[in-house]
């Protein structure tokens, strides 16, 4: 055996000692030659190509290995017997990606590609001492037919770089931003401060109706799959909503169902925290593409009644048109409110220039009373879906009914559809008297509860009606009366 290799180990020198001494020899030109012919016969033979994504570039992690990480875990489920299953800080779920060693073969536009995951291990010898640190390094192998170079490097790799955001995304855990405290910023902290949001509403257990619901879905579906038609229409990539409507009717869980829905961070914007627009702007740089940022209540956070004063000009030969309205009341907000948070800051957070400094923004006001916001606030552009949050209706108290009963029909739905047509009830107040006060609240229980509510809330409103009535009747006394009989039936209910 030892003989066998000395004499293989004899010849293979003796080779290389003639390939040194023809590489010598013969003319340069000719050596190309048949090193060109050489490569030409290897490439028939293992027309192959491999391309390395290594962990680390640069002494910095290399996000494109982690997105293929991410890739390659949805595609090993078939293939790879060898598993490595991840919990990472911001996801929500496992990940599960290939082990050292592992293989597989994935399929793009009919052409097979293949993925395998290596790692290493060497000696740092740039530590010298008796122990010596050993270095890992871990890469990704892709290894396809030369004829597809073109379509991998310019079409595959983007798809995977792609899927793979898409499903990081997916699996993050969503997070909800406050600015409570300007200080934060010169601290190192930033201008934000954030939790984990983990509200459970969805649109399947909001109670609305059910048209007006499918119409907010589709828009917002629009929205999310709308990158390129934005930028064919030259639009910032961003969407306002209003939601308006009475206490209690579900503004607060709608955008919890927005964020669910989308899987978007929230960012609570608390207008009373900002110093100024310089601070709003700040503000929005910090935040992040993807995101909701919520103003609720807008009416009570600041004055924005926007009481505008229109100007003329000097009469001329011609009579010119008034000013607009909007740039009256910029121009105005600017001279007299310097150094303060202004209309015009707000409007320019919206839609000004700033505001398309981060893709995919929901922009979202809430408010009692629409009435007293300023026209230029609300217009299509900047709230581009105005969304009335009414009083619940008997559609709205079916979904209601089911979340908290588990029920989907009962005999005393008719009574209470009857009672719905004739008052003005929150679906927050129906949830209230749904929900069991113990262990053994039967339906039945619940919804007597509830009727018996419905009818106190009938004698209430009658009441008021009456109350009012009798301020502006002349027949006082049959005013008195009815009101009296109102407070009778009242008690009767209590």
């Amino acid at each position: 055996m030892v003989d066998t290799l000395t004499e293989l180990c004899s010849k293979f020198a003796g080779l290389m000692f003639i390939l040194g001494t023809i590489q010598q020899l013969v003319p340069h030109s000719f050596y190309k030659r048949i090193k060109s012919l050489w490569h030409r016969l290897e490439n028939y033979f293992y027309p192959y190509v491999q391309i390395t994504i290594d962990e680390y570039s640069n002494d910095k992690r290399n996000e494109v290995y982690a997105l293929i990480k991410v890739y390659l875990g949805t595609k090993s489920n078939q293939d790879a017997k060898y598993l490595k299953a991840e919990m990472y800080k911001n996801s929500k779920s496992l990940a599960v990606s290939l082990d050292e060693g592992e293989e597989v073969i994935d399929e793009f536009h009919g052409v097979k590609l293949k993925w395998n995951s290596y790692k290493e291990t060497f000696p740092d010898n740039s530590q010298r001492g008796r122990s010596q640190l050993l270095i890992e390094k871990k890469c990704y192998t892709l290894t396809f037919n030369k004829r597809h170079q073109d379509m991998v490097t310019g079409q595959y790799l983007k798809h995977v770089m792609e899927e793979g955001k898409a499903i990081e995304f997916k699996n993050k855990k969503q997070k909800i931003y406050s600015n409570d405290n300007g200080d934060w910023y010169w601290y190192g902290k930033g201008m934000w401060r954030h939790i984990n949001f983990e509200h459970p509403a969805t649109f399947d257990t909001l109670a609305m109706d059910p048209k007006k619901k499918e119409e907010i879905i589709n828009d917002l579906v629009a929205f999310s799959k709308g990158k390129d038609y934005y930028s064919k229409v030259g639009k910032a990539w961003k969407r306002g909503y209003l939601l308006y409507g009475p206490p209690g009717t579900g503004k607060s869980t709608m955008i919890a169902a927005i964020a669910n829905f989308l899987n978007y961070d929230i960012y609570d914007l608390e207008l009373t925290s900002v110093k100024d627009n310089s601070g709003l702007k700040k503000l929005l740089m910090e935040t992040t593409s993807k995101s909701i940022i919520v103003i609720e209540d807008i009416d009570c956070s600041i004055d924005l009644t926007g009481k505008r004063k229109k100007k003329k000009k000097k009469e001329t030969t011609n009579t010119e048109e008034e000013e607009d309205s909007e740039s009256s009341a910029e121009k105005e907000s600017n001279n007299k409110e310097s150094g303060k948070l202004t209309l015009s800051g707000l409007l320019n957070f919206i839609d000004g220039i700033w505001s398309a400094c981060g893709q995919e923004r929901i922009i979202i006001f809430t408010t009692n009373h629409v009435d007293k916001l300023d026209p230029a606030l609300i217009r299509r552009g900047r709230m581009d879906m105005h969304i009335e949050m009414s009083y619940c209706k008997y559609e709205a108290f079916k979904v209601l009914a089911k979340n908290y009963l588990g029920i989907e029909t009962h005999p005393l739905f008719q009574e209470i559809q009857r009672l719905l047509e004739e008052i003005d009830v929150s679906p927050c107040d129906v949830a209230e008297n749904l929900m069991p006060k113990n262990a053994s609240g039967m339906p039945e229980v619940c919804l007597n509860k509830l009727i018996q509510f419905f009818n106190r809330a009938k004698i209430i409103q009658v009441l008021n009606k009456a109350k009012k009535a009798r301020l502006n009747s002349q027949n006082k006394k049959f005013s008195t009366k009815l009101v009296k009989t109102c407070g009778r039936l009242k008690m009767l209910f209590e």
